[in-house]
């Protein structure tokens, strides 16, 4: 593979991923803001499906070097502390988990939060996305890789596993009764 070749391929995995990026930032900003409470939990785990998929991504193609030997500062970060706090509200009573602080090295369990994971993905995403913005791919692909690896990557997978937990007890642990009638309901009507 040539030098351009990759250079092209590297370039089309920086402008997928802001999109990506920008499509995520706006599923948590819409449901931390409450536009559709009664599908929060299926489109936030649609969203972190997908972040993830572009997580995968990033993971699996070789190290993005960064061409200084510091990343240039993007600016200041933004302030998610909005997002945090509705989805603090909206998740009331199921924000906080039980995680497991290395699944590799240590079976050391520690609280987590949804509403926290949330909202610090969304910076790290939104870092890279100022990079980007700013006409600086490479840093953009940089930082989205090396937070990826250690951090959102981690808090992505986390969330994802707690909403996936969360719909099933919501579509599992119903009244069996009730969603018979409902199941009769929607086939006879």
């Amino acid at each position: 593979m040539s030098d351009r070749t990759m250079a092209d391929d590297l370039a089309a995995v920086e402008r997928q991923t802001a999109e990506d990026v920008r499509a995520f930032c706006d599923i948590v900003t819409d449901v931390a803001r409450g536009d559709a409470p009664d599908s929060a939990i299926p489109f936030l785990l649609l969203g972190l499906s997908q972040v993830l998929l572009t997580g995968a991504r990033l993971g699996a193609i070789q190290d993005v070097v960064l061409v200084e030997k510091f990343e240039p500062d993007p600016g200041p970060d933004v302030d998610t502390d909005p997002v945090r706090d509705g989805l603090a509200r909206l998740f009331e009573g199921l924000d906080e988990y039980a995680d497991v602080v290395d699944p590799v090295t240590s079976v050391e369990l520690t609280a987590g939060s949804l509403s926290n994971d949330l909202a610090s993905i969304v910076v790290d995403l939104v870092h890279g996305l100022q990079h980007h913005e700013a006409g600086r791919p490479v840093e953009a692909l940089w930082w989205w890789q090396f937070s990826y690896l250690s951090s959102w990557g981690d808090r992505a997978a986390s969330a994802l596993r707690v909403l996936q937990s969360v719909l099933s007890h919501i579509r599992l642990d119903a009244d069996h009764e009730i969603v018979a009638e409902a199941e009769f309901d929607a086939l006879h009507t």
